[in-house]
């Protein structure tokens, strides 16, 4: 069954009730045993909302990735009151961002590490989805002009203007699934916090958009913020008034961007907010493994069932484990992934093993049929004692390969007649570091995340870490749970952007690129950084809103998102941290939000705690359970100012002092370039332990960014347990792909039929390109030629895409729909031709229902939003909140009428005076 609605109640409802059988036990035990100490889980909301998302999200592993992307990207109409208004990020923007991606990369980086520049610009929709959010109440009340026939949505957009602050936000999901849908109500949050407007990216998702796809979409995004098109409704934004923040996935496509950006030379967003970023895909830091218990990530991380789009092996071939020890020396050494890009030297050395290997059966080996007789163990190959050598000169006949009479030289490089041996350059699978330095180490055959391959996993972009220095960046404020999984990750994160001269990156990862080692040296400033760790917190805590710790923390990130915004660049080298202004800004709440239902609910809690038998304990000044967010924020703002009069936090060094003729100047806190704190699940702050107690700050460099033999057999055990439970599955999968390619076949030989042709076929018979578009359309064809729309999937040659990349790919149903639009409907300029759709493939789609015989079928729940016929579990969840906050909101204000009642009522006694009505 996929993930539905029924299916996620069925998989939930027994977690519900087991969860409030031990957590009454547990409390009982606790209240007999006169235990005063207080968790996070004693709260009954945060214990089933922590197990219930637990139990969803492993759901979503034990079925396919489609139906995980299916649910989560469902669209669900928001509350009466926000105001939100869909719009659609053009081509034209995304080819902005593409052409600064490729210029960021450079050729040869391009060519051999993302695999071409071509692919990853290649998507269904004729843009990205995105939203303009905020409360209702915010709208100017101006009607747009008489002469404007405008929808309601783009007046509401219209109206929201004058709101000049705006949150870019970017939402998680694993890099693979999730959407606006999931994260609406926390946006709508945020926005109403800080008195603005937020602007939400559906961007494209893996395993069928794998990086660097979601990046391109990010960055298309923020500059369509800043140099809208000419249609687009809204001005453009200064970048001075944009806040970058995102979750998990989406706080690492956040991070990835904002160092594009900064390399490139354009101007940063006013300040970034990361939510549990996701920053080391290798998962080389210690609470990935330790963490596990205490988080909702699955323990064997992010697997699926099978399905034609994933996992690339449903089966591994020929009976093949996914891990096995290695059967071949380094290059690459236990602990590294290949390279994507090698030397000459390198790649001619591997071609000269290869044709060595598969002389005898008259084809190319495969680098992973590579193997040796006298393998190493992981210390004698860290120790360099093998060394693989090559022959001087080979010569063998591969005639099945389409090389014949080739000769190798391996002392003249890569000079070998019909090819460059760099082209035919296939890394040797990524070997782990073993804990046993005498083991001999493991090899990794499946690609292990949905993300990027394994090759691209060390690749700054994807795994932000390891970036060669992350100085020289807006404001950050980093918020972390003490429980999660990435928690090591992300303390190290800060302290690096805060420190580039003290958290350098290995030379294993800056030596092969020459932006890299430019950086390490180009960005010595420190980046400003605020880091909180909330005790007991599992990954992404905002999502769990009822809690003190995350109430403070939407108030500290709406505080944050308002003082970056509402000052000048200047004033912000001095401080971009909103504690440490003086004098202190002005905070309110607008009247019925979620501030008073907030208060309300800690009300209620403290009069039910009063009920209960009295413990005696000790009462700390966090013992006033009924205190709201603002007065949450301004304890903790009192504690920081005095953060830095005991010198706990970290000041930017001498030679990095500005001088400013800001006004304000002399009312601030100067200089300070890091906060370090911890926050306690009452939401109260407390000065973070030294850097040398922290153990993960004490990894060594060259073991940052190595793939490690925990996190791999423990992926590896449940990826053969999902092999075994679902090996039908698999094989179902391996057939249906076969189906989906014969499918792509006939269509494209029934659109050649009908007239599709193609720019490179007119180039080849003509010699010439200059057909123009116009004339070649069909008259009666139903689509069209774009001119923004630069590739489409024909437009491959030469390039080499991952294997899960939905723009190579013939044998997912994905897969064809793309191919069908690109042909029938929006046609890149690579087409000469749009042929009309045969009577065929038009009676066929009548029967499909994600298809039809004449409009665009429906692309990949990875880019595109999908409309539930019924009742959606998201629209459930999301109607369920909006009915409890309205409720609250009323019985809020019905009592604070009946207490300024009360307090007339007794003010009269006292005085005498007549009562009051």
């Amino acid at each position: 069954m996929p993930v539905t609605t029924t299916s996620a109640a069925i998989h939930i409802t027994p977690v519900v009730l087991k969860t409030f059988y031990k957590h009454a036990k547990r409390k009982g035990q606790k209240l007999k045993d006169g235990d005063a100490s207080e968790q996070a889980t004693d709260d009954i909301l945060f214990d089933e909302s922590f197990h219930i998302t637990k139990s969803f999200i492993e759901l979503g592993t034990r079925n396919t990735i489609e139906s995980l992307q299916h649910f989560t990207n469902t669209h669900v109409p928001a509350p009466y009151w926000a105001a939100v208004s869909p719009v659609c990020i053009p081509l034209s923007s995304c080819n902005k961002a593409a052409d600064l991606l490729i210029q960021w990369f450079e050729p040869e980086e391009l060519k051999h590490v993302v695999g071409g520049e071509r692919w990853w610009q290649i998507r269904g929709l004729d843009g990205i989805d995105a939203e303009w959010i905020t409360e209702r109440e915010y709208l100017d009340n101006t009607k747009p002009s008489a002469g404007m026939k405008l929808s309601v949505t783009d007046q509401e957009l219209l109206r929201m203007e004058h709101l000049d602050t705006v949150m870019l936000y970017v939402h998680g999901g694993g890099y693979s699934w999730g959407s606006v849908n999931t994260h609406r109500y926390q946006i709508i949050r945020y926005a109403r916090k800080f008195k603005g407007r937020a602007f939400a990216v559906n961007y494209r998702k893996a395993p069928q958009y794998p990086w660097p796809c979601p990046i391109q979409d990010v960055l298309a995004a923020y500059f369509y913020l800043t140099s809208p098109p000419s249609d687009a409704l809204h001005k453009p934004v200064p970048p001075s008034k944009i806040v970058f923040a995102g979750d998990s996935a989406g706080g690492g496509l956040c991070l990835s961007v904002l160092t594009v950006l900064r390399d490139m030379g354009y101007e940063l967003p006013a300040g970034a907010v990361l939510i549990s970023p996701w920053v080391d895909l290798t998962h080389s830091f210690p609470s990935v493994m330790k963490n596990t218990a205490t988080d909702i990530i699955p323990p064997h991380g992010f697997i699926h069932k099978p399905s034609p789009t994933w996992p690339i092996e449903c089966v591994p071939k020929e009976g093949r484990a996914r891990v096995f020890p290695t059967q071949t020396n380094p290059p690459p050494k236990p602990g590294h992934a290949d390279t994507l890009q090698p030397s000459s030297e390198k790649a001619n050395e591997q071609l000269t093993e290869r044709l060595v290997a598969g002389k005898q059966e008259g084809r190319l080996a495969h680098a992973q049929e590579l193997q040796e007789e006298d393998v190493k163990d992981q210390a004698n190959m860290l120790n360099g004692d093998q060394d693989v050598t090559a022959e001087d000169q080979i010569s063998v006949d591969v005639s099945s390969s389409g090389v014949s009479n080739v000769s190798v030289d391996s002392k003249q490089g890569d000079k070998t007649p019909g090819f460059e041996s760099i082209d035919l350059w296939e890394p040797k699978p990524p070997k782990v570091l073993m804990k046993n330095p005498n083991d001999q180490p493991l090899e990794i055959h499946s690609q292990i995340q949905l993300y990027a391959t394994n090759e691209q996993l060390t690749h700054p972009l994807v795994s932000p870490i390891l970036q060669a220095s992350l100085g020289g960046l807006c404001p950050l404020y980093i918020i972390a749970g003490d429980g999660e999984v990435l928690r090591d990750e992300i303390i190290y994160l800060a302290h690096k952007a805060a420190n580039p001269q003290k958290y350098p990156t290995r030379k294993g990862v800056s030596q092969g690129s020459q932006r890299q080692r430019e950086n390490a040296e180009k960005f010595q400033t420190p980046t400003r950084v605020h880091l909180q760790v909330f005790d007991e917190m599992c990954h992404v805590l905002t999502v769990f809103i009822f809690t003190e710790g995350a109430r403070y923390a939407y108030r500290s990130i709406a505080e944050f998102v308002k003082h970056v915004t509402h000052h000048s660049t200047e004033h912000l080298k001095q401080n971009p941290f909103p504690e440490l202004h003086r004098p202190p800004s002005q905070i309110t709440d607008p009247p019925g939000s979620d501030e008073e239902c907030d208060h309300h609910s800690l009300n209620i809690s403290k009069v039910i705690k009063a009920k209960r038998p009295k413990i005696r304990r000790p009462k700390p000044d966090h013992e006033n359970s009924a205190r709201s967010d603002i007065q949450l924020y301004r304890q903790n703002e009192e504690k920081a100012k005095d953060e830095v009069k005991n010198d706990d936090v970290q000041f930017m060094p001498e030679d990095t002092h500005h001088t400013s003729d800001d006004n304000q100047r002399v009312h601030d806190i100067p200089l300070v370039s890091m906060i370090r704190e911890r926050v306690d699940i009452f939401g109260q702050v407390r000065v973070m332990e030294d850097e040398d107690e922290i153990p993960c700050l004490r990894i060594p460099i060259g073991e940052l960014g190595l793939i490690k033999e925990e996190p791999v057999r423990r992926w590896l055990g449940g990826q053969e347990e999902w092999d075994k439970i679902y090996h039908h599955s698999a094989v179902k999968a391996e057939r249906k792909r076969e189906h989906y390619k014969k499918k792509a076949e006939n269509l494209i030989q029934k659109a050649r039929k009908n007239g599709l042709t193609l720019d490179q076929e007119v180039d080849n018979n003509t010699g010439s390109g200059s057909v123009s578009i116009s004339a070649t359309l069909s008259r009666t064809s139903v689509g069209e030629v774009e001119s923004e729309r630069r590739w489409g999937p024909f437009d491959l040659e030469g390039e080499k895409p991952p294997e899960s990349a939905i723009a190579g790919r013939r044998d997912t149903r994905e897969a064809v729909a793309l191919i069908k639009k690109s042909i029938f409907h929006s046609a890149p300029v690579t087409h000469k031709t749009v042929p009309n759709i045969p009577t065929s493939v038009a009676i066929g789609a009548a029967f499909d229902s994600a298809d039809h015989p004449f409009k665009p079928p429906k692309q990949s729940a990875s880019e595109e939003q999908s409309y539930a016929h019924a009742l959606h579990g998201l629209k459930i969840w999301q109607s369920l909140i909006s009915y409890f906050m309205k409720k609250s909101s009323k019985k809020a204000e019905l009592g604070k009428r009946q207490a300024i009642e009360t307090l007339h009522t007794a003010s009269d006694k006292v005085t005498g005076s007549p009562s009051r009505t």
